[in-house]
Parts: C-alpha cells; structure tokens; sequence
C-alpha cells in the first residue's frame, strides 16, 4: 500500500528506534515509516491498542511520535528532515 516514490535520485537519512533508513525527500514522517514498513506508530494511551497513521491530513492524532525529543508530533504533517531522530510514543511519558 506505501511505497516509496519511485525513481528518486537523492535521498536522506533518518533514524527510526535506533535503525537508520534512507528515504526520499519532501515526503511526511508518517509516510516515510510507512513506505519503510513500519505501520504501527503508537499505543494508546486509554487501551494499550496499537495505532497508526489513519486521515493522513493532522486530523485524527492517531500519528504521534517523538521527533527530535519533542513528544506528541505529527507524522503525517511534518516533512523528513536529514539526520532525524524518531521514536514511538509506547505509553505515556514512554518512548520505545
């Protein structure tokens, strides 16, 4: 369902949970991790259910992650930046 675009000639690096990945540019966190896989992105804090990514467009906050130590940012409104560092938000307080 995500993939990554095709034909992209440059690309960045970005770190997910301590794993590096090489993704194209001018594309959202969200669907960068997507692209790589990576389709669960948090846990709720009510449940424990997994979430992910679902309107794509800031709506749902169902995206959150840790961006560069800032908790409860969101994926799928904020664009891949070189040398990013992201981590799941697990539980409250909790990054994986």
């Amino acid at each position: 369902m995500f993939q990554s675009p095709p034909n992209v000639a440059k690309t960045i690096q970005i770190t997910f949970e301590e794993k590096t990945y090489q993704v194209a540019p001018a594309q959202t966190v969200a669907a960068a991790l997507m692209g790589e896989g990576h389709l669960m992105l948090r846990k709720s804090l009510v449940s424990g259910e997994t979430r992910a990514a679902f309107c794509m467009m800031g709506i749902c906050f169902d995206c959150l992650l840790e961006i560069d130590g800032q908790p409860n940012q969101q994926s799928c409104m904020i664009q891949v930046r070189e040398g990013m560092n992201i981590q799941r938000q697990l539980k409250k307080g909790e990054c994986a």
